[in-house]
C-alpha cells in the first residue's frame, strides 16, 4: 500500500487538489481510499443526543457501528493513531490519500496560494507544489535549500501530476521509532526522505526481507531483532522434520 499525504492552508486547493488524484489513481485502475484530517476541535459526525448512536457512545460504548442501506460507519469516542486507522486500509487498498495529515512521514504535495506560504511548510518529504499557486507558477520552485520542487497544476495537468505521484511514492515503511531499528543506516523517516530525494531505494529497507507476518491478510511490521527470533524458532523445529530441505520456502497457515 503505498501513502500519499496532501497539506496545506484552508483555501490552498488541496481537497480539489485530491478530488483529481483521487479520480486519475482510479482510471487507472487501483484501488483508492482516503483520509481526511478534522482540525475543526469541536468536530463530531454524531453530535445529536437524542440519537440511537450517541446514546449508544455516552453509555459507554468503547465502539460504535452503524449499518444503513447505503454506507456503514464506526465511530470511535477517542481520535486514533494514523497507524491504527491505516491498519483498516491494508490488504484492500492500493493508495491511500491523506488530506492534511502530518503526524507521520510519508510523501507530501504541499498547496498553497504564495510561495511564502510554501516556504512554511516545506520539509524533506515535500515532493511537488501543487493547488492556487500552480496557476500562476508553471515551473519548478526554489525557496531557501530546497531547490528544483516542481509545481503542478491538478485541475489542468492531472495527468503529469500523477505520473510524478506513480515515480515518486513508494510502498509505506514501517514507521519504527528511531531506537528500534536504523539497520539499514537511516531511521524509516530519513529513509523515505533519501528515496525521494533519489539516494536510496524502497529495496533499502530491510525490515520486510527476511521474514513476513499476516494476520488475516494484514501486514505485522517487525523489526529485524523480531523476525530473526521469529525466523530461527521456525527454522528450528521445521528443520527436524522429514521433507525439509535447506533453502525450502516455509509457509504456515491457521
Amino acid at each position: 500500500m503505498k501513502l500519499l499525504s496532501v497539506c496545506g492552508i484552508s483555501g490552498s486547493g488541496k481537497t480539489t487538489t485530491i478530488e483529481h488524484i483521487i479520480a486519475e489513481l482510479t482510471k487507472r485502475g487501483y484501488r483508492v481510499g482516503s483520509v481526511k484530517e478534522i482540525h475543526f476541535e469541536a468536530f463530531e459526525i454524531d453530535p445529536d443526543p437524542k440519537s440511537n448512536t450517541h446514546r449508544h457512545r455516552k453509555a459507554g460504548a468503547r465502539l460504535v457501528c452503524a449499518r444503513g442501506l447505503n454506507e456503514t460507519d464506526l465511530l470511535f469516542p477517542e481520535k486514533l493513531p494514523m497507524e491504527k486507522i491505516l491498519s483498516f486500509y491494508e490488504g484492500d487498498y492500493d493508495w491511500v490519500i491523506m488530506e492534511g495529515v502530518t503526524d507521520i512521514p510519508v510523501p507530501t504535495i504541499v498547496t498553497a496560494s504564495t510561495a511564502e506560504a510554501v516556504k512554511e511548510r516545506l520539509n524533506d518529504m515535500v515532493f511537488c507544489i501543487s493547488g492556487r499557486l500552480s496557476s500562476e507558477i508553471h515551473e519548478e520552485i526554489k525557496v531557501g535549500s530546497f531547490s528544483g520542487v516542481p509545481v503542478v497544476n491538478a485541475t489542468t495537468d492531472i495527468t503529469r501530476l500523477v505520473d510524478l505521484i506513480e515515480k515518486k511514492v513508494y510502498k509505506c515503511l514501517p514507521n519504527f521509532p528511531p531506537e528500534c531499528c536504523t539497520a539499514c543506516g537511516f531511521t524509516c523517516e530519513t529513509l523515505g526522505a533519501a528515496i525521494l530525494a533519489g539516494k536510496a531505494t524502497r529495496e533499502s529497507c530491510i525490515a520486510d526481507k527476511n521474514i513476513e507476518l499476516f494476520c488475516d491478510g494484514k501486514q505485522i511490521n517487525m523489526v529485524p531483532f523480531v523476525q530473526k527470533i521469529l525466523k530461527n524458532a521456525v527454522l528450528g523445529i521445521v528443520g527436524e522434520l522429514d521433507g525439509y530441505k535447506e533453502g525450502d520456502k516455509i509457509e504456515i497457515r491457521f
